[in-house]
């Protein structure tokens, strides 16, 4: 009796500690549950745009924002806070100096000292609005007059307005911009628009989604609100997929409540594309680049992008450990080209770091009859 109950008890130990082993490995495959944070309603991804079937899509059935006349009336920014840089160090140089007017003339005198480098960083702080989307497409056509061809649109925003977001990432994704957010700034809701939109991104600080608000809306019963809510996410994967983006940000999106944040992980900021390199404009970019500059250079630059990923993405986590990081691997695949310097990796820290010409003052564009550059032809599109 003793026997056959000790046999008992030693099986129902083994059954026991055969469950605990399958619990714990179980436990180790499963993935950590996406991290969720609260969230400031007033910021968020809101909505206010018309939703009638038959509005026009914002960005598509626009002209080229680089040739479209631009709107000079007065606008204030009052969103958030605009600086300029014409260095890309910002651990030594801070974020530039305030750009609290955004009229033609106060935009000039701000840029004009960026002429001689050919490189500007653009720091905003705030929410996506109309008079940020103005800021965007006015600082672009100075420097497009100023010929400063490399842009970098530093960002920190917890959010705004989708169709302004949408207007400005069309712009954007126009004109050649190079994106930032810094080890201590965020991307937030709208603003993971604007990621897409860039021609490369680089992400050092949080980025996160959640569902989009409608406002101003009339709506009296919850199906007449997801009829809105489903037209505003029609526009919304329509720009992300002209932009490169996976629609799945826009699926993802509507899962997550608007007072919750739904943080995204850095394998799919990758998955999504929205980090580093843009999918869509590399596929443009590689057809140009080997016409221009050759095969063993899109080679060449292919191969330094695979190892940026893997030797410099997954072992720092500041953007100016990062950016040194690719400064340094980029020379063992012969980069800056002698032929092609201006489209080589990470091209625009050569003309950040050079000095400028001596005894050689910029010189303010001449203006047209119409207020615009009188240059006919755009500047040619560097990466």
């Amino acid at each position: 009796m003793v026997s056959r109950a000790a046999h008992v008890l030693t099986l129902a130990a083994l059954l026991a500690t055969a469950a605990c082993q399958r619990e714990a490995s179980h436990a180790e495959a499963t993935p950590p549950a996406p991290k969720e944070e609260a969230a400031a309603v007033e910021n968020g991804a809101i909505s206010v745009a018309p939703v009638s079937p038959e509005a026009p899509r914002p960005g598509v059935d626009k002209k080229n924002p680089r040739t479209a006349k631009i709107d000079w009336s007065p606008v204030k920014l009052e969103s958030g806070q605009a600086w300029v840089s014409c260095d890309l160090d910002y651990s030594r140089s801070g974020d530039g100096a305030p750009l609290p007017e955004i009229d033609r003339e106060s935009l000039i005198t701000a840029l004009v000292g960026c002429a001689d480098r050919g490189v500007l960083r653009l720091r905003y702080k705030g929410r996506i609005a109309a008079d940020f989307a103005a800021l965007v497409e006015r600082v672009t056509r100075v420097a497009d007059t100023l010929e400063i061809r490399k842009r970098v649109l530093d960002l920190d925003s917890a959010g705004g307005q989708v169709e302004d977001a949408i207007r400005a990432g069309d712009f954007i994704a126009a004109s050649r911009w190079t994106i930032w957010v810094r080890e201590d700034s965020i991307c937030h809701s709208a603003c993971v628009f604007l990621l897409s939109a860039g021609d490369v991104r680089r992400i050092a600080g949080k980025v996160g989604i959640h569902r989009i608000i409608r406002m101003s809306s009339t709506v009296t019963t919850r199906a007449e609100l997801n009829a809105e809510l489903h037209l505003v996410h029609e526009r919304v994967r329509d720009y992300l997929e002209r932009n490169g983006t996976s629609v799945a940000v826009a699926d993802l999106m509507m899962a997550v409540p608007n007072r919750s944040l739904r943080l995204l992980t850095d394998d799919e900021l990758l998955r999504f594309g929205l980090d580093g390199v843009n999918p869509a404009q590399d596929d443009l970019d590689r057809l140009r680049l080997q016409r221009e500059c050759g095969d063993d250079f899109v080679s060449r630059r292919d191969a330094f992008a695979r190892a940026f990923d893997r030797q410099c993405r997954a072992r720092v986590s500041e953007l100016g450990q990062l950016n040194a990081c690719g400064l340094a691997l980029r020379k063992t695949f012969g980069f800056p080209d002698s032929d092609c310097p201006a489209e080589s990796p990470l091209s625009e820290f050569d003309l950040a770091q050079a000095d400028p010409e001596p005894d050689a003052p910029p010189t303010p564009p001449r203006d047209g009859q119409d207020g615009e550059h009188i240059n006919a032809a755009p500047s040619p599109r560097p990466e």
